[in-house]
């Protein structure tokens, strides 16, 4: 059991690559005793985030912690926080018994340990083969081993369930919630809401180095709204009077449609007709908890609702310019 310190603050953190802002003012708090998910599209800035969280990557602004305290300033960091960032580095010509015994000389822990480790995640059974005869899935297997040689407090993983077939994530998934339940403090990323939803207790949601959206999953369940799909004669001067009209969750869609977040079809069809806008089809759907995601990370999303972003939904600092996907008809986050 875990004393319940490792804590993670994220504060105003920034990075900044030539003319590309890779990260953009985000914060958040990760506590012991959960299991945070850092979701967010290929690209998004999670990477360089966790970089940045390991003393890795230095940022050009604000702030990432650990115990309040930098990674560089933590005494014997492997026995605090472990890290699985990229387990294509591990040595092919290597058994995974050889591996770990590497690591677990160079952090200072007994040889006992490796039994442990490669025990707690199930394979013991392929501990003496050549880790380039792995799949990709006991790969990402032995890296977390290695990331807990030290019996970490804190434990910080980029895609771990890359890899893994479905029994695989169903096992992280479980073991992760374990971990949790000793008071450790655990952050994960994906790219995929659906891959970690019943594993993580809250969740940051980034999209081009901007927060979205920051808080609880239940939060999040909550504020699934239902949506309307219209194909009309003129789009844009549709949305244009359903904003004017107090709905103000106007996308455009792939196929040609506008999606209307928080009506009816009755009250979309009442709108139009009285702007006398022809509409050729609707169809009412209940977004779901994925395709809430998507819609917060895709740069066409623009119905944030304007809370604190502290917690809840996020408002993304932005340049003062047009905003990424603003749609045509000039819908405002």
């Amino acid at each position: 059991m875990h004393d319940g310190s490792g804590r993670i603050v994220v504060q105003n953190l920034s990075k900044q690559f030539g003319p590309v802002a890779a990260v953009q003012n985000l914060s958040f708090t990760v506590e012991p005793g959960s299991v945070t998910g850092f979701l967010g599209p290929n690209g998004s800035g999670k990477t360089t985030t966790l970089r940045m969280l390991l003393g890795l990557v230095a940022p050009s602004a604000g702030s990432a912690t650990i115990n309040g305290n930098r990674y560089q300033q933590l005494g014997n960091p492997a026995r605090i926080v472990g890290s699985v960032l990229d387990s294509g580095s591990l040595h092919s010509r290597r058994s995974a018994r050889n591996h770990l015994r590497i690591y677990a000389a160079a952090i200072g822990v007994a040889d006992s340990r490796v039994e442990e480790t490669i025990g707690l995640v199930g394979l013991s059974p392929a501990i003496d083969r050549k880790v380039g005869g792995f799949s990709l899935g006991m790969r990402q297997r032995l890296s977390l081993a290695t990331a807990l040689l030290g019996d970490p407090q804190v434990l910080v993983l980029d895609e771990p369930a890359n890899g893994l077939d479905p029994e695989g994530i169903a096992w992280l998934r479980q073991f992760l919630r374990g971990m949790a339940a000793q008071g450790r403090t655990v952050l994960i990323s994906s790219h995929l809401l659906a891959e970690v939803e019943q594993t993580i207790d809250q969740v940051v949601i980034v999209s081009h180095g901007v927060t979205r959206y920051y808080g609880s999953v239940e939060h999040l369940r909550q504020n699934q709204q239902s949506r309307v799909l219209v194909q009309s004669a003129d789009n844009t001067a549709l949305a244009q009077v359903l904003q004017q009209s107090g709905y103000p969750q106007v996308t455009p869609t792939q196929d040609g449609r506008v999606a209307v977040s928080g009506a009816t079809t009755q009250q979309v069809g009442d709108i139009a007709a009285g702007a006398t806008i022809a509409v050729y089809g609707m169809q009412e759907e209940q977004v779901d908890l994925e395709q809430l995601f998507f819609q917060l990370t895709n740069p066409q999303y623009t119905g944030m609702p304007p809370q604190q972003p502290q917690r809840g939904w996020a408002q993304p600092q932005q340049p003062p310019q047009q905003q990424p996907g603003q749609p045509p008809w000039g819908g405002q986050r």
